[in-house]
């Protein structure tokens, strides 16, 4: 009996047994990293300030700081993959997040939680190192499927993470789920480790020699359609981190029941994700079909009238079903600016293109929390959603403007 038969694994195509589990690692990574999201701003106030800062502040710095130090280290990170390869990047993510995140159960304050989530910026990026990954070894025609594919698994893991992560929280308290998403990041870890094969990179003597970061940017950003869709991935991420940061204060605002609150807020951020995920795998093999760029103008265009009614919400079932909706678009948001990166750039450059693409999601997440802080300081909460979708709108007819309408090639099997 060869090996073949003994592993099924090995009877698939290379990119497609990559795809497979790099699949499950996007789920559990996914899983780790929400178990902590649902309940992070309220983490802080219940941590409380060893300095008297203020706490909705220090709420803000917990996201913002992560995603600067990140938007910093990404491109760096993507430049490395591509002349060392991608999947140590993996790997360094993967395990440096598993000591980071445990490390945040032991905090004692609300700044040692920014300290650490900051450093976290720096060390990990999980997402766009298994894109870089995914992207490198996947058949062009076939990049919305791959991406939508990765989507689903980060989808399944924002949906179940959440919902797990407020039954922890109300259960056994916050610093239980630090101790479970540094577990399910180890796992993830030896999963890439011993079961992702990667062949080494290939540079011709012009290439060796081309290690200038700044060299590397100017030539990505001459590939015509590179320069808009990263402005499209800035607005749409800017769009969902106004909402993200400050959707648990609204949420608790407006339910009847405080008891259980962190499980209700996991469960309509799952239900978000949820719905995300369902719709990426359709919408990405519909994207490979008749072109990425017209599943982008339809999704943002309907999010972004979903996003509107949202400011006049007034009961907990109310944002439970409209943030559903909201997830169905972003399903064809989110993979299909990453297919697109794909299409716009050349092979050998996805290390750092999916960088320069993390950088300019987390200069979104950075800057959004502080224009969110600025609309409720001069209006009130609602009046964000109101704010997300006239941008998402924007975003549409941008994307109906200013993307080369590469047609998609042909679908053979």
């Amino acid at each position: 009996m060869d090996n073949k038969t003994k592993n099924p694994l090995l009877n698939i195509e290379p990119w497609k047994r990559t795809l497979l589990i790099l699949f499950f690692v996007q789920l559990f990574t996914a899983v780790g990293f929400s178990i902590i999201f649902p309940f992070l701003p309220l983490f802080v106030e219940d941590l409380g300030s060893v300095y008297g800062l203020d706490i909705e502040l220090l709420a803000g710095l917990v996201f913002s700081g992560q995603a600067f130090s990140m938007m910093i280290a990404a491109p760096i990170w993507g430049n490395l993959a591509d002349r060392f390869g991608k999947k140590i990047m993996v790997q360094r993510a993967q395990f440096g997040g598993a000591i980071l995140l445990t490390s945040m159960a032991f905090v004692q304050n609300a700044e040692q939680l920014v300290l650490l989530r900051t450093i976290q910026g720096l060390i990990t990026g999980t997402v766009s190192a298994n894109n870089a990954l995914i992207a490198s070894v996947t058949p062009r025609k076939h990049t919305g499927y791959a991406m939508g594919m990765l989507q689903v698994g980060l989808g399944s893991g924002l949906a179940f993470g959440p919902l797990i992560g407020g039954y922890l929280a109300d259960t056994f308290g916050y610093s239980s789920a630090f101790y479970v998403t540094g577990a399910l990041l180890l796992i993830s870890a030896f999963m890439v480790t011993f079961w992702v094969h990667e062949e080494p990179p290939i540079r011709t003597k012009v290439e060796q020699v081309k290690t200038n970061l700044f060299a590397e940017i100017r030539n990505i950003f001459k590939q015509a359609g590179v320069t808009p869709t990263l402005l499209l991935r800035f607005l749409s991420q800017l769009g969902r981190m106004l909402i993200i940061p400050f959707l648990p204060i609204f949420i608790a605002g407006i339910i009847t029941d405080s008891t259980n609150e962190n499980s209700f807020i996991g469960l309509i951020i799952g239900i978000a994700s949820g719905a995300t995920t369902l719709s990426a795998i359709y919408l990405g093999k519909l994207g490979d079909r008749i072109g990425h760029r017209k599943v982008l103008f339809v999704s943002l265009l309907a999010a972004g009238f979903l996003y509107i009614p949202q400011s006049f919400i007034t009961a907990g079932w109310q944002i439970l079903v409209m943030q559903a909706l909201v997830g169905v678009a972003m399903g064809g948001i989110l993979p299909m600016i990453s297919a697109l990166l794909a299409r716009y750039t050349d092979p050998g450059a996805e290390g750092f293109v999916y960088g320069m693409d993390t950088s300019i999601n987390s200069a979104g997440r950075a800057i959004a929390p502080l224009i969110g802080g600025l609309i409720i300081f001069y209006s009130n909460i609602n009046w964000i959603f109101t704010a997300v979708g006239i941008l998402l709108l924007f975003s549409a007819v941008l994307s109906k403007t200013i993307l080369p309408n590469k047609k998609p090639e042909a679908i053979t099997t």
